[in-house]
């Protein structure tokens, strides 16, 4: 035991905080700074790997551009389509140029979105951000890498069709519902 742990404690002495759980010595907790950017990074990471992955299942293992589409389930197909513009095909880039502009906008915001991440004042808000920063950097990759975004799951019903979208799109929509979400959510009046 250290002398500074042996000294005597009186009543007007603040508690001392207890020492970490067992195994937990260093490990960031959600309730943290780090341990919410820690799960921000997480969910980033899993987006970015998941959406990575569909991708390349769909163009190398199951040939969708080879093939067009295909019927999963009524209402559910996969369906190529390169997409030259943002979500939804919005702002279409046809140059190299174009996508390499929407690139660097995209990083830029990736930036914006870490630091926020950093900053993050709970889990939900981290986690979200996370979505939102790894989908964005999975279309990033599809951007650099083909000069267009790979989306290739299509919802429809009808005569009613949904644009085109990938695992990243979701992901983005996803965090960007939780962040507003979390923006209704009331909050403790200060005294």
């Amino acid at each position: 035991m250290r002398a500074a742990d042996r000294r005597r404690v009186s009543a007007t002495d603040p508690p001392r905080p207890a020492p970490p759980a067992a195994g937990r010595r260093g490990a960031a907790r959600l309730g943290t700074g780090r341990g919410r950017t820690a799960a921000g990074l997480v969910a980033a990471l899993l987006v970015l790997a998941a959406d990575q992955a569909s991708k390349q299942w769909v163009l190398h293992g199951l040939d969708l551009p080879e093939r067009g589409s295909v019927a999963v389930l009524p209402g559910l197909n996969l369906t190529m389509v390169w997409n030259q513009g943002v979500t939804f095909g919005l702002f279409r880039a046809d140059t190299q140029f174009g996508a390499a502009l929407l690139a660097a906008v995209a990083v830029a915001v990736v930036a914006v979105l870490l630091v926020w991440l950093r900053r993050a004042e709970n889990a939900l808000v981290a986690t979200a951000l996370g979505a939102v920063a790894g989908g964005a950097v999975g279309n990033i990759i599809d951007r650099l890498r083909y000069g267009a975004v790979v989306d290739f799951i299509h919802a429809h019903a009808g005569g009613w069709s949904w644009y085109v979208f990938n695992v990243a799109d979701a992901a983005i929509c996803c965090g960007v519902a939780l962040l507003l979400i979390d923006g209704l959510r009331p909050r403790p009046v200060p005294t």
